[in-house]
């Protein structure tokens, strides 16, 4: 851990920090056993992410000069040594877990079978299964003629050690993709009395690697597990004769051959395989190199099978209907009657929806504009927006291309909605957009305009809506819609720097202005006066607005942190930051809205917004943060904070010696699950509503 003096705690270090969270979901009591599986699949597939992005980007730091560091506080060669360290460490936590799950399924009568376990009738299941499905996508590589750029970034693959017994001079070695995503990687087999089984993939191939290859005179095969994980940090070309459709797709083929910046093996495979195996790879000493067990891609497990017991899941906490809002009557007009804040999942998404399909067939609206960065896989906000396009609106969609690892999608939405008649606006150069807006222009009595706006926290998408915890207000407030309108002005004006006076909006103001908010609660506290800040995010890494922070709980500012992933701010420390608490919540949904309070001087100023507090989202991104002006709705987002401040169940502690350590509930004291609470404030003011 950091020494006290160091004030600022390494961002990669807090990451991992916040994946170990991750992982202590698949040990928690309270996770029901399917679920923790399924947390192993989120640890894996979030550590993919973290090597395509983060250790890439210090792999390419350590070859720069180091003038050019964006960030000169860190040391990429020594920092990507400890990441080296942590990850292996952990590997082996999580392959330890892993077994202690498999454990448990067997006490539940779940069995995993492998290719050496099956029984007559299961392999005879197998092998139908085998030739039906998995052979016609079977397409091996002799190791002899692998060109490292013919192989798929985090696909799984099997190398694989032909022999004819009793010859040895004719051993080849040969590479098999597990076709995962066009099957399953799960195969439910045939149940015998009350036992459940169930294989993998992988195995499967194994079971049937006589299929394969004995036409050739093999008859003694062993296969090993391997995965890589290359550079996914696009490099994007400046050639003004292209369109940027065009640029962002020529980049995107670069990660077919990006450089590979770990690569996890089966930790029985011979010496000379793994030799042969990293030199057609070109790894070397400097790539994270892996050493681990029979099964790789765990982020596959996300998806793990129900086999029938409701008690191995989460018990369903359905999305509620929203107590202002009805189907069956306009949203528009109640937006136009009060502001209201939605809460997904808790409250359903499919208000949003509804918004829109109304706006796309009322004949009294005349534009709608919308901001959208990730967009689901088949999304119904597209639809509404094209067939509000048919239905002759005027409709404007910012559509964000560099939306990481959805940029493929993105281009094809984009696409499809150019071809409907909707405008599309791709870029913005040098800034991503990441505020997320809809703006509605309906013609009303005596021929005016009046604007319907949304401004949320998190994205415009019906499917991560249901495990994102995200905040969204419906408003009609004049001044906050004409200041929405000017953001989207922003996306054609290019180069115009708007005033603000309400929305805080970056690049332009939003650090310096939430800065000034810190500054003022300082202030308040040296002059003995109550001053508190609540900060609610998912990153809290910005370096400026941290040493604020720090200057603040030095004056006796109290501040409490809810953060979600990294956090370099190092509370509690003495003389330092005595008056901060944070702490981070892991939970069944993924913690995502911004929620910020400053006491003000009593004048409370509530905000919500799309921006955590990083360089990148201040000075490299278009972001939105929002004022919560209704008494009523400020209340709402206090009482959410104070239950989430409460948690003793899944909350732990960040700082500088009981980072991850769980926040302890008094003897006798009632368990407080903060999502469970959540859910049931916002089903009573349902229940309250209809009584």
């Amino acid at each position: 851990m950091p020494k006290k003096k160091q004030k600022i705690f390494n961002r990669e270090i807090s990451w991992l920090h916040f994946n170990s969270r991750v992982l202590q979901e698949a040990v928690d009591p309270d996770t029901p056993l399917i679920e923790k599986i399924r947390f192993l699949g989120i640890y894996s597939n979030n550590l993919d992410e973290f090597f395509r992005v983060r250790v890439a980007t210090l792999s390419r730091m350590q070859v720069m000069d180091k003038n050019l560091y964006p960030d000169s506080s860190i040391n990429p060669r020594k920092t990507l040594k400890e990441i080296n360290l942590i990850v292996v460490e952990k590997q082996k936590e999580f392959l330890s877990i892993f077994r202690l799950l498999i454990s448990e399924l067997a006490e539940n009568n779940i069995f995993i079978v492998d290719d050496k376990d099956l029984t007559h009738d299961h392999g005879i299941f197998v092998e139908r299964y085998f030739q039906d499905n998995i052979r016609p996508k079977l397409f091996p590589i002799m190791l002899s003629n692998l060109k490292a750029s013919a192989l798929r970034d985090r696909s799984l693959y099997m190398a694989v050690i032909l022999r004819v017994r009793n010859k040895p001079e004719l051993e080849k070695y040969a590479l098999i993709e597990v076709p995962v995503g066009p099957l399953p990687r799960f195969l439910i087999l045939p149940q015998e009395g009350e036992k459940k089984f169930f294989i993998l993939l992988d195995d499967i191939i194994r079971y049937c690697m006589g299929d394969i290859f004995s036409v050739f005179g093999y008859n003694a095969f062993k296969a090993y597990a391997v995965k890589f994980t290359r550079d996914a940090e696009l490099d994007i070309d400046n050639d003004v004769s292209k369109s940027f459709l065009e640029i962002m797709s020529e980049s995107l083929k670069q990660r077919d051959v990006g450089s590979t910046v770990r690569f996890t093996y089966d930790r029985h495979m011979p010496e000379k395989l793994l030799n042969l195996l990293l030199n057609k790879l070109q790894s070397t000493k400097s790539d994270t190199i892996i050493p681990s067990g029979r099964y790789h891609n765990f982020r596959d497990f996300i998806s793990f099978p129900n086999f029938g017991a409701a008690h191995l899941e989460y018990n369903p906490l359905p999305p509620l209907d929203h107590p202002a809002l009805s189907f069956k009557k306009s949203i528009l007009a109640r937006i136009l009657e009060k502001d209201i804040l939605i809460h997904y999942p808790y409250q359903s998404f499919q208000c949003i929806i509804d918004l829109l399909r109304e706006a796309s067939i009322d004949p009294n609206v005349r534009a709608i504009k919308m901001t959208l960065y990730r967009v689901a896989t088949y999304s119904d906000v597209v639809n509404a927006l094209i067939n509000a396009a048919r239905n002759g609106k005027e409709v404007t969609v910012f559509l964000e291309l560099q939306a990481r690892f959805d940029e493929e999608a993105n281009i094809f939405w984009s696409e499809k909605m150019q071809e409907e008649g909707v405008r599309v606006i791709q870029s913005i150069p040098g800034f991503k957009v990441h505020a997320k807006l809809l703006l509605i222009r309906r013609k009303e009595a005596g021929g005016k305009n009046v604007y319907y706006s949304a401004i949320s926290t998190g994205n415009f998408n019906e499917t991560t809506a249901r495990i994102y915890s995200d905040t969204t207000l419906f408003t009609a407030n004049r001044e906050l819609a004409a200041e929405v309108n000017t953001v989207f002005h922003l996306f054609d004006a290019k180069y115009s720097v708007p005033r603000f006076k309400h929305l805080v909006v970056a690049p332009f103001s939003m650090r310096s202005q939430f800065m000034r908010l810190i500054s003022t609660e300082t202030r308040n506290a040296k002059k003995g006066k109550d001053a508190w800040i609540i900060l609610k995010l998912n990153s809290l890494v910005d370096e400026k607005t941290v040493k604020k922070l720090y200057e603040a709980s030095q004056a006796g500012v109290k501040i409490q942190l809810i953060i979600r992933g990294i956090c370099v701010l190092l509370p509690e420390v003495p003389g330092l930051s005595e008056t901060s608490e944070a702490i981070s919540i892991v939970d069944r949904f993924l913690e995502h809205s911004r929620i910020f309070v400053f006491c003000n001087g009593g004048d409370n100023k509530y905000f919500i917004s799309s921006a955590d507090w990083m360089v990148r989202n201040f000075d490299h991104r278009i972001e939105v943060a929002c004022p919560i002006y209704n008494s009523s709705l400020q209340q709402e987002l206090m009482t959410t904070l104070r239950i989430q401040l409460s948690d003793n169940s899944k909350a732990r502690y960040l700082g500088e010696k009981n980072t991850n350590e769980y926040v302890q509930r008094p003897e006798g004291a009632e368990k407080i699950q903060s999502q469970a609470e959540t859910y049931k404030y916002f089903r009573n003011k349902v229940t309250d509503v209809k009584a």
